[in-house]
């Protein structure tokens, strides 16, 4: 199973100063061919046609979304986009700062007899912040078997957000975390990939022409096996 985590910049281009154009983005989406697809900055403008919904009829997939802000063109948030039909939904606030609205987005999926939960968010500046944002979504009671948490973490350092995030999911099996910001030239590895109860294979940027001017991030794309049977387990954060 592949998924993936993709800032799209509001659609507006490597420079964020282009027109908002999903098909740029969406081209990069149709070259991932994953499975799931965790989406930050996501814009639905208010007075045109919904780039969201069309991408996703266009490319045959399921779509979740959830609003964090408005912004002057339109709804701001986080998506995930499936191949698979999505079972249930909830919502996790993460907006511990009035300076930043801040959500989780969480789909609910039956693969067969497995279960899976895909988890996109895009957490605050602030470590601070984040602390209380990852702790929130680690103790959530919903998050429970199979889990993939996806998404734009700001995460430019050792933080003790992060750290808590390797300690109850667990490092992927690569040495570092690929770089993804800025997209012309990657030095930050703001998104991430983690799993519980699905074994991350492997992780990498995706690092097309394409993506390079599509949005000021470039994708990561993870590999994932999952149990033949998903049992059911303790919330992420167990004290």
């Amino acid at each position: 199973m592949r998924v993936a985590t993709y800032n799209v910049h509001r659609w507006s281009g490597a420079s964020g100063r282009q027109a908002p154009d999903a098909a740029r983005p969406g081209i990069v989406i149709s070259e991932l061919d994953a499975d799931f697809v965790a989406l930050q900055e996501v814009l639905r403008p208010f007075d045109a046609k919904d780039p969201l919904t069309e991408l996703a009829d266009e490319q045959h997939l399921h779509v979740a979304f959830v609003v964090t802000r408005a912004h002057r063109r339109g709804e701001l948030g986080n998506a995930i986009l499936s191949r698979w039909p999505i079972t249930s939904l909830f919502v996790l606030d993460l907006s511990f700062s009035r300076l930043e609205r801040r959500s989780a987005l969480a789909a609910e999926f039956k693969l067969g007899e497995r279960s899976l939960t895909v988890v996109a968010t895009h957490l605050a500046l602030s470590d601070r912040t984040r602390q209380r944002q990852v702790h929130t979504i680690l103790s959530h009671p919903r998050l429970q078997g199979p889990v993939v948490l996806m998404g734009d973490l700001n995460a430019w350092r050792g933080s003790k957000a992060t750290k808590a995030l390797d300690a109850a999911l667990g490092a992927h099996g690569n040495r570092r975390w690929p770089a993804s910001f800025p997209s012309a030239r990657p030095i930050l590895a703001l998104d991430r990939i983690y799993s519980r109860g699905a074994q991350i294979e492997t992780l990498e940027v995706y690092r097309s022409p394409e993506a390079r001017r599509a949005s000021d991030h470039l994708p990561v794309i993870a590999e994932l096996k999952l149990p033949v049977m998903a049992s059911q387990s303790s919330p992420l954060l167990s004290h």
